[in-house]
């Protein structure tokens, strides 16, 4: 579309070679801009952003318009304050922080995450069943292995995240809402061996992010790669530093004048801006029976952005179910032939009832690497459930008891490189109340090597959990 397209080649000209030779500044489309057509009469603003005659580009349109374009002076506008800063370093400002060993939580569908500064990251879960005591899953994502110096002032040991480091290269930075936001990064290593990687230990990177009304709170956590972690922390504590600070980004204006023989805007973007106009014209409904097949598309997975400072929960991996009525769903679930998958982070997983469970990661290089992680055999499901628990009752107020888990043993998965047996993985289905009747929340556990727990949780399992035989099978209710 011209607009864009036309900024885009601005920004490829200036940075190429401007025309006879002018030397330019660079410009990053990372810094918003915005391109203006003021004809012949040009006022420049007196304050803000900076312009200078000589600092402009010829550009020429396809249908061979020509307009001058005065570019910006790019400046950050916080240079000077930044220049004359004397005060604490980042990781001066942070030290209350890691003295305090105080911890930050965050609570999520399956697992809870706790941040303990300076020391550890752990991940776990409590499992409480009635009767019995509680059985705690947990996983340390990274330990820190060295003091920090800065409680030893006089210690000259590094470590990745010091201020030492971070002086001699650039500030990094991470996407926040489309804000790029620099952070403080401090590296934890030394975490639980991870079995999909040979049984290294996991490892962490904390990235403390400015925010004046935080309280240190978590905003993220993330599985970059395998075993590897990315945890974001909001702190009031780096605000005081200049560089640090959250700010947005000015939107700057490129304004160009039409030449003789030009129209005041190209002719392409004029028709443009015009289709944009129609499309904001209201739409009439459209009507249940035009809508498109069931079949076309079954699920699109959600996963819902977080607000900086906010505390909205993120899910494990959701997937959202459209066009199907409740009755459809329960048929094709149990037939196998509608499948959920679910995952967030590295790893993705695809479960179909009675049929397998599929662990995969799919990369724009080298394609989908899929391990099956378990094989439905009705006959091996009956051995286990035998031996194990196939139901979980729950007990009413009314004193009556009614179904509230049911466990299915999948074996015969891809052999595991360090057991060298066929992995296994038991399926928990759970009910779970949702404002979303359709909404499915998918996770996976490894308490054991290659030894695999995965959970599915529902209010579709709802309607059908009390149909459950003694082997916890289930069927169509009736």
């Amino acid at each position: 579309c011209p607009a864009p397209a036309l900024l885009c080649g601005l920004l490829a000209a200036v940075a190429a070679m401007a025309e006879g030779g002018r030397a330019l500044p660079q410009l990053s489309d990372d810094i918003p801009f915005r391109v203006n057509w003021p004809g012949t009469e040009l006022s420049l603003p007196t304050t803000g952003v900076l312009y200078k005659e000589d600092n402009y580009i010829i550009m020429t349109t396809v249908d061979k318009e020509k307009y001058k374009c005065l570019l910006p002076l790019i400046a950050s506008g916080n240079e000077e304050e930044e220049k004359d800063y004397k005060g604490p370093t980042p990781g001066e400002l942070l030290e209350p922080l890691f003295k305090q060993s105080s911890c930050s939580y965050r609570i999520e569908s399956y697992w809870t995450y706790e941040v303990c500064h300076g020391k550890h990251i752990r991940q776990y879960h409590e499992e409480k069943e009635t009767g019995q005591k509680i059985n705690i899953q947990e996983y340390y994502l990274g330990n820190m292995i060295m003091k920090n110096p800065l409680s030893e002032p006089g210690s000259q040991e590094l470590f990745c995240g010091s201020d030492l480091f971070l002086s001699l290269t650039q500030i990094p930075t991470k996407n926040i809402e489309g804000q790029m936001t620099p952070y403080y990064p401090v590296e934890l290593g030394n975490g639980t061996p991870c079995s999909l990687r040979q049984n290294l230990p996991r490892s962490s990177t904390v990235m403390y992010i400015c925010h004046p009304e935080a309280k240190h709170e978590i905003l993220s956590v993330a599985e970059v790669t395998t075993c590897e972690y990315e945890v974001v922390i909001l702190t009031p504590l780096l605000c005081n530093h200049p560089k640090y600070r959250f700010r947005a980004s000015p939107v700057n204006d490129i304004f160009c004048q039409s030449l003789p023989g030009s129209p005041l805007k190209p002719h392409n973007l004029e028709q443009l801006e015009k289709q944009q106009e129609m499309l904001k014209m209201p739409f009439r409904r459209v009507k249940e029976e035009e809508m498109p097949s069931t079949k076309e598309e079954k699920f699109s997975s959600i996963h819902k952005p977080v607000a900086v400072g906010s505390h909205q929960l993120l899910t494990v991996g959701t997937t959202h179910i459209s066009k199907l009525t409740d009755e459809q769903l329960i048929k094709e679930f149990l037939s196998g032939s509608y499948c959920f998958h679910g995952g967030v982070g590295w790893w993705k997983y695809e479960f179909c009832y009675g049929k397998y469970v599929h662990q995969y990661h799919e990369d724009k290089e080298s394609g989908k690497t899929s391990v099956v992680v378990g094989t439905w055999s009705k006959e091996e499901h009956i051995e286990w459930s035998r031996k194990n628990a196939a139901r979980t009752f729950y007990l009413r107020e009314d004193g009556t008891q009614t179904v509230r888990m049911v466990s299915h043993f999948y074996g015969n998965g891809d052999v595991c490189d360090l057991t060298d047996k066929p992995r296994q993985v038991t399926v928990k289905l759970k009910c779970k109340e949702s404002d979303s009747p359709h909404a499915v929340t998918i996770y996976m556990l490894e308490p054991h090597s290659c030894q695999y727990i995965l959970g599915v949780e529902s209010p579709v399992i709802c309607k059908i959990l009390d149909t459950a035989d003694e082997y916890g099978l289930l069927s169509v209710p009736s």
